[in-house]
């Protein structure tokens, strides 16, 4: 059964549709990797080629293999061996973020998470996020407290940390007591002078937000600011 194409195989007994009923668990390791490899060759249906590469080398030695090495392998070729050089980085990178323990920052709602307590502050609170090449959280200061001015939010007081912790990017998260989130006209002064501060230093104002009682507001998002 193995040298039949998957096409040719009865649909319960096809990869693809064993995976979409019982899960990836269920399918042996050959079933997995023939699903990467999507077809053999000529006299060989993929399940056979994805046994025969199997019996070459593990599992774990063929996701650690270089990428020539890979296409040098009967059956692999180019297409199939970017798959699987693709899958096993995915695999990689997850288990990375995972092992890390860092929070991973991908929308503005992460970070308005994380700065929920200053939403009702009487005074204004100016959080600083740095975050790495990864966008995992690595650090959160409060860089002011008090009325948000250049003076109290001056660039070194952002970017000093920021140098020491080998940060990539800074998010910048401040509340507005009166409940109202749109920027002021020092805040949107002050955002520019930031955001230009860290194109000189090489770290880049991903954001600046303000989260107030009536909702927040993104400089991200809105229109020629950052």
């Amino acid at each position: 059964m193995d040298n039949l194409l998957i096409r040719d195989m009865s649909v319960v007994e096809r990869p693809r549709e064993r995976l979409a009923k019982l899960g990836p668990e269920a399918l042996k390791n050959e079933e997995l990797l023939a699903l990467v490899l999507r077809t053999g060759y000529r006299g060989r249906g993929v399940l056979e080629v994805a046994k025969i590469i199997l019996e070459s080398a593990s599992v774990a030695f063929l996701l650690k293999m270089p990428f020539a090495s890979l296409c040098a392998m009967r059956g692999m070729g180019a297409s199939r061996a970017s798959a699987l050089v693709a899958a096993a980085e995915l695999t990689r990178r997850a288990d990375r973020i995972q092992d890390s323990g860092l929070p991973h920052i991908q929308s503005m709602n992460d970070v308005i998470a994380q700065a929920i307590d200053i939403r009702d502050k009487k005074k204004e609170y100016l959080l600083a996020f740095f975050v790495n090449a990864r966008h995992q959280l690595i650090a959160k200061e409060t860089i002011s407290i008090g009325t948000l001015t250049a003076s109290l939010a001056h660039p070194r007081e952002i970017f000093s940390p920021a140098i020491g912790k080998a940060a990539a990017g800074v998010i910048l998260v401040h509340n507005h007591p009166s409940g109202d989130p749109n920027p002021s006209d020092e805040d949107i002064r002050l955002t520019k002078r930031i955001a230009q501060a860290g194109q000189i230093m090489g770290i880049e104002l991903l954001d600046h937000l303000i989260v107030a009682e009536k909702g927040s507001y993104s400089f991200k998002t809105s229109r020629g600011v950052l």
